[in-house]
């Protein structure tokens, strides 16, 4: 064989193997893009799946005041913590109420920023035992959005509430007379900037 058709064979079978590895690269690229995005997407889906859910004691919001009220009382407890990097004092003003399954309730919590700065905090929340997350409604809470305080603010907080009636159709609730409701407010690093009013273009009030 001479050496011109060697070094054309050469050439054509280098063609296949150059292609399969372009395509496989391609194919890497694309199992990477797929793995990053979805880890970007698993936070948010993680956070509808449990307030959909009610997985892992996530609270529901109610859509609407419950229909009924039944004569069984549960006793509803409230802890609070602050994580580390916020330094806010913050306690619920009565450690637990009785409340019957469907009475519409509502208890503070009160916060202060003991620190001489400003700061922004955001509260998550859950229940115990985690099996009755889907049972408590919250109709009005503070951990929907980030808390702005000014250096030694006091504020009151609301929570509003009730335990569906439905809890009296799940068997495994049948022995159940406490619910704890648990908040730890996390420092919030770069808050979300609040918009000017109208009459406030350059954020002086404006003159009447």
């Amino acid at each position: 064989m001479s050496e011109n058709d060697k070094q054309g064979r050469q050439k054509i079978s280098r063609k296949p193997r150059v292609s399969r590895d372009v395509m496989v690269a391609s194919i890497c690229g694309f199992v990477v893009a797929l793995m990053v995005g979805a880890s970007y997407a698993a936070v948010p889906f993680y956070n509808w799946f449990c307030r959909t859910t009610g997985f892992n004691g996530t609270t529901q919001v109610a859509t609407s005041l419950p229909s009924s009220t039944l004569d069984r009382t549960i006793e509803v407890r409230f802890d609070s913590n602050v994580s580390g990097g916020l330094p806010w004092k913050f306690e619920p003003e009565q450690n637990s109420v009785k409340v019957k399954l469907g009475e519409v309730v509502t208890v503070y919590y009160n916060v202060i920023n003991q620190s001489a700065r400003t700061t922004t905090g955001q509260a998550a929340y859950n229940v115990a035992p985690l099996n009755v997350g889907s049972y408590f409604q919250k109709i009005n809470c503070f951990c929907f959005t980030e808390q702005t305080m000014a250096p030694g603010e006091k504020r009151e907080m609301a929570v509003v509430f009730y335990v569906d009636p439905l809890l009296v159709k799940d068997s495994d609730n049948d022995t159940l007379k406490t619910i704890t409701l648990s908040y730890t407010f996390y420092p919030v690093r770069d808050p979300e900037p609040k918009p000017l009013a109208a009459s406030e273009p350059d954020g002086r009030k404006g003159s009447l």
